[in-house]
């Protein structure tokens, strides 16, 4: 299989679809790589390393996207990306289709075979290729609210784990999973007074057993909401409901009666954001206030630590990619079912059901659309 990596464009995004090392497996067994120059300078990366594990590197997207079977990227193709897609070509990167409407509709009328990484699931119920950046987009989020907490940025002017004799920032974690885990992780390790909040009660033992008498951890009603979340200093967003839109648990209410000052980072912003309030901002213009509280919306977080971040995804998607290039992707789809949910779009057809309810799309069972 001919596979394409080109280089990622969207706002300050330097992580890239495969490194040198995925390359040369791929190399060695058979399949040609073509990988955008430049694409892989974000992550320390040269044109000689691609060279070097024996890929061909070409000089632009539109030939990448022209010669290759399958693109792998990072990001959501954006416009000019997508309409550069044709059909039967594979497209294998996050998607995040429930609230971007203009993406899906585009990758409908693409008739590309379209494998979103967050709807990939394993045997144990989790989400093997969200997972690596939920873990560095929790870890992040607690950096991102403790600048978000600094008077230069309009927010409250505390340090989060604050000295001896000041009190620590009140930290509120609302989910946790693999996000809301490692930011209420990185939060008690800086000191701050944590909270964590979510309904599943499994997930509540785990994480009392986690972190014992360092964080408490509750179950979340809306009064629990209510209370916690005008009583922080810092709101992490980390609710997660694979495939669909983030449901919105931080109202505008919340944030009216939230402390001057305060600040949220909004971990669900790429499929939507929990709060009624949240607007996915970028790494250049990060934060904006409402009510006067700090809102920090980056959609693509782990951008901003893309060579951590590629490494990390890489190790997780690169079974999937061999798999798709060595059986083809109908032969690879239907021999896993895991890979089967991480397929949103083929044909035209919606293959997700989230997708389809977010957006009025009409769903189709993916069994019946991929023939061996």
């Amino acid at each position: 299989m001919i596979i394409g990596v080109p280089k990622e464009i969207k706002n300050h995004e330097y992580r890239v679809g495969m490194v040198p090392a995925s390359v040369r497996e791929l190399v060695q067994r058979g399949h040609q790589v073509l990988v955008e120059t430049q694409a892989g300078i974000g992550i320390g990366c040269s044109d000689e390393d691609y060279v070097s594990a024996g890929a061909t590197i070409l000089p632009s997207a539109v030939e990448v996207f022209a010669q290759a079977e399958m693109i792998v990227k990072v990001k959501e193709p954006q416009a000019v990306e997508r309409a550069m897609l044709r059909p039967g070509q594979i497209l294998f990167t996050y998607l995040h289709l429930a609230p971007d409407a203009p993406q899906t509709e585009d990758l409908v009328h693409s008739g590309a075979i379209c494998i979103a990484y967050e709807t990939v699931t394993d045997a144990k119920g989790g989400l093997p290729l969200l997972a690596p950046m939920s873990e560095v987009a929790g870890r992040m989020s607690i950096q991102a609210g403790a600048q978000a907490l600094e008077k230069s940025h309009q927010g409250r002017g505390m340090l989060l784990g604050g000295v001896p004799g000041v009190e620590p920032a009140k930290v509120v974690v609302i989910g946790g999973g693999m996000v809301g885990r490692n930011a209420a992780l990185m939060a008690v390790g800086m000191g701050a007074d944590v909270t964590i909040l979510d309904r599943n009660i499994n997930v509540l033992r785990d994480l009392n057993q986690q972190f014992e008498n360092r964080a408490k951890v509750l179950y979340s009603t809306a009064e629990a909401l209510e209370s916690h979340i005008t009583g922080a200093d810092l709101v992490i967003g980390g609710v997660l409901i694979p495939g669909a839109a983030a449901p919105k648990l931080i109202t505008r209410e919340h944030i009216r009666n939230m402390k001057p000052g305060a600040a949220i980072v909004d971990v669900a912003i790429d499929q939507g954001g929990c709060a009624e309030t949240s607007k996915a901002t970028t790494h250049q213009d990060p934060v904006y206030l409402v009510d006067d509280v700090v809102h920090y919306c980056v959609a693509n977080m782990p951008g901003a630590v893309p060579r951590t971040s590629t490494f990390a995804l890489n190790n997780a998607t690169l079974p999937y990619i061999i798999a798709l290039a060595e059986k083809g992707y109908a032969k690879a789809l239907l021999d896993d079912a895991h890979l089967m949910k991480g397929l949103n779009v083929i044909d035209g057809k919606i293959t997700c059901e989230e997708v389809a309810e977010a957006l009025g799309y009409e769903y189709h069972d993916p069994y019946g659309l991929v023939k061996a």
